[in-house]
Formats: structure tokens, sequence, C-alpha cells
């Protein structure tokens, strides 16, 4: 087993605020547009500050019997207060994104995200397409 393999952390985002939430449906019809949302603070706030936040979703399919996911969407969030000075600057970015998909099989919704803090954090939602 690689080392990498156990740094990405998994949780239930209902109790952890670093796990990102997929908001999809839970079946779609195959090569048609849908709207998937990944983020996090859904249940529990994660504190964006310039000291702690969250710096990138990204959002993957994998396939049924595929070995490998598909990057479908990358999100940066820059803005974490940033200032010149000692104060929080004027701009924060809450970490949600959006991407409209559309998929030919089903398989698995996978969100990744960063924390600068706390580490690479994951979930997963399976998704069924229907003809």
């Amino acid at each position: 087993m690689s080392e990498f393999s156990s740094t990405i952390q998994n949780a239930d985002w209902k109790v952890e605020k670093h796990a990102p939430v997929i908001e999809a449906p839970d079946s779609v019809k195959a090569g048609e547009f849908f709207t998937v949302k990944a983020g996090l603070g859904k249940a529990i706030a994660h504190p964006n500050t310039v000291q702690h936040y969250i710096a990138w979703i990204s959002l993957y399919f994998l396939p049924e019997g595929a070995k490998l996911p598909i990057q479908l969407a990358h999100a940066e969030f820059k803005a974490h207060g940033d200032s010149t000075t000692d104060v929080p600057g004027p701009a924060l970015t809450n970490p949600n994104m959006l991407a409209d998909v559309k998929l030919a099989k089903s398989g698995t919704l996978q969100a990744v995200a960063y924390c600068n803090i706390h580490g690479v954090w994951q979930s997963a939602k399976e998704i069924k397409v229907e003809a």
C-alpha cells in the first residue's frame, strides 16, 4: 500500500466540516446534462480565514467497471481575507462549485477538497444512468 493512500481522509459531511458534499440526482438520463454541486459547509461551516481555508475542490467520475476516474471539474478558491496589513482583507471565498455534466453510464461521483491545515478530504456519491 502506498504511503499516500492513507493521506486522503474520508468522513460523513454531516459531522465533519472538511468532507465535501456532492449534490446531484440519484439517477439521470444517458447523454443529458445535469448539474452537480460540490462544496463544504452545508451541515457544518468551515472557517474560511487567512489562516484556515479550503484552497480547491476537484470533481471526478469513476464509471462502473473502470479502474481510474475522469476529472470533470476543478475550482480554486483564492480569496481568504488576503491583505497587505495585519487586518483581514474585504474578500473571502466560500468553497462551492457547480459543474454541468452528462454521463453515458452509471458510476460514482467523487469530490476531493484540500484544507491548508487539515489536508485532503474526499467523499463519493453513486449515480445511476438510465437509457
